[in-house]
This record gives C-alpha cells, structure tokens and sequence, in this order.
C-alpha cells in the first residue's frame, strides 16, 4: 500500500526503492510486461501513485540463461559463497546486450562458478553494479539472490562506498569539493549522458586532490591533477559527465573529454580506475573493504 511520503513518485520510482526490486530499468521492465497493478489496474511507468493505492508486483523467476561461457581469465580479490570481488580490466563490457553477446565479463562469470544470483534479469546474472568498457578496478558479484537483494538495498541507500582514482586536464585549485548536478540521457546524442535539468536524476560526486602536474608537451606546460572520487550516487557515466562539467574532463575519455592529442598522454581509455570498495558483507553482517592498485597503463602515465 502506498504511504503517504511516497505520494505523487512515478510508478517505476516508486517500485525501484523496494528491496526486491534491484533497479529502477527493472522496475520499467516489470511494467512494461504488465507485471505490476495498481488498484488491479495496468498502469504506465509515468503514472503518479496516490495514498493507500494498493500495487502489487509479481516478479517471475529468471528465465534460463543463453550466455556461453568462455573461459576469460578473472582477478578475483575475494570470494565466499555469498560474494565475489573482482578487479575487472579496462576494454571488457560487464555483460552481454544486444551488440555483444561474446567475451564480456558475464561470460567469465558463468564459466568461473554455477553459483550467481538471478535476480539481475537473464543478460545480468549476480551484476549489482557496473563499470563502464574502458573503466578498471573493483566490482562486487553476488552469489545468490540473498545476497543481491542485500546488496542492492546497500547501494540505494548508500551504504557502499565507492572510490575511484581519475587523472584530469588542467589545475584543480580547490583541495576537495563536492559536484552537485542531475545527469540525464543527452537531448541530441541519445548514448551519451549530460549534466541536464529534463528528465535528470539526483547526482552527487565528492572529490579531493591527490596530486598536481605539470608536463611539457611540443614545448607548452600543461596542467594536470590527480583526484580520489568517491560517489555518493551511482548515475550511468557520472564521473565522466560531472568532471567534464566541472572544466577538468578525465585524460583518455573520448566521449567527455579533448578529441585524441598529445595532451591525453598516450592513453588509450580513460584514465579512471576503481581503487577502493567498502561494504557491508550481506550474510556476516560486518564491514569488508579492498583495494586494488592501478593497472600499468595508468601507473606508466603517472610515472
């Protein structure tokens, strides 16, 4: 039944804040398939829900997977029979779509172990967050559906940190700071994210320097600053689109950032790599966190 504090959200608002429900798309996914009521009504995901509306959802069992599994190589960090954390390299896609069905990160799961939840849709087996293609570092899995709904209730609420190392252009003056800005699908580019005021989503990106730069490039300085970022949301691109938003695109990032000179260093992908994961383990109930060191393309860049 709908409580009053949650009177006038959207439809598939609404359903993506319950813990069962691991993500806003799927939530629109359930809607779509006439899978969820409202007053044993049919609505669309931009209906406005009303006081003691009753909705019910039914969410059908996970459809038999059609992934292949290929025998990629994983760094896995940690692994227990609820979780596993893993370092992802950058150029993999974490799961297959309707352009790749092949040698994405999924794949390497399904051949590692027959133990992932299902929770995340047919094409997202034990996926509860992703990283984009070219982004490195520290992804969680679950294992078990237990564990995804856990997890995923962890992430909504902001129960799991997650830093990030990215080398941008230019001087950051501030020490720290804190990029306050809603990002949406972009308006004209429909594959491309934008800090926007239509259609956006709340999005909050903290940030602090590390280290600042200077390098002489054809016989110009050019300024570069190391940051540690740490998302308090998770939008699609976010990091890419606030930096770039904020003057100081990630070196590397060919869709948010300079066309490709010598100013990106040689970089072939972004320079954004996910260093440090902190979370509560969903079964032992006890903070667990990691790190995991840049790979050698970025450590060459630094040094």
């Amino acid at each position: 039944m709908v409580e009053k504090d949650s009177c006038g959200k959207r439809l598939d608002q609404f359903l993506a804040a319950l813990p069962e429900i691991i993500s806003r798309s799927f939530a629109q996914h359930l809607i779509e398939k006439e899978l969820v009521k409202v007053n044993g009504e049919k609505q669309s995901k931009h209906y406005k829900v009303k006081k003691k509306e009753v909705i019910s959802v039914i969410i059908p069992p996970p459809e038999p997977l059609k992934i292949q599994p290929e025998s990629i190589p994983l760094k896995i960090i940690y692994e227990d029979s609820d979780v596993i954390v893993l370092s992802k390299p950058a150029g993999i896609v974490v799961h297959p779509a309707k352009s790749h069905f092949k040698g994405t990160l999924v794949n390497a799961l399904i051949a590692h172990t027959k133990d992932l939840s299902g929770i995340g849709e047919v094409l997202r087996p034990g996926i509860v967050h992703r990283l984009d293609k070219d982004t490195s570092g520290l992804m969680i899995v679950a294992k078990n559906d237990f564990s995804h709904i856990n997890l995923a209730s962890q992430l909504k609420s902001r129960k799991i940190k997650r830093t990030y190392l990215a080398l941008v252009h230019g001087r950051v003056k501030e020490e720290e700071g804190t990029i306050i800005a809603p990002i949406g699908r972009h308006e004209v580019l429909r594959k491309k994210m934008a800090v926007s005021t239509k259609a956006a989503r709340e999005a909050i990106t903290h940030f602090r320097v590390k280290e600042r730069f200077r390098v002489l490039i054809d016989g110009k300085e050019e300024d570069y600053t190391l940051l540690e970022v740490d998302l308090e949301t998770g939008r699609t691109h976010q990091i890419r689109v606030h930096l770039s938003f904020f003057g100081h695109p990630v070196v590397g990032d060919p869709e948010y950032g300079f066309k490709k000179t010598k100013r990106e260093l040689g970089l072939r992908r972004q320079f954004l790599h996910a260093c440090r994961l902190k979370f509560i383990h969903p079964r032992l109930s006890k903070v667990i966190e990691f790190e995991d060191e840049l790979p050698d393309d970025l450590r060459g860049v630094l040094s």
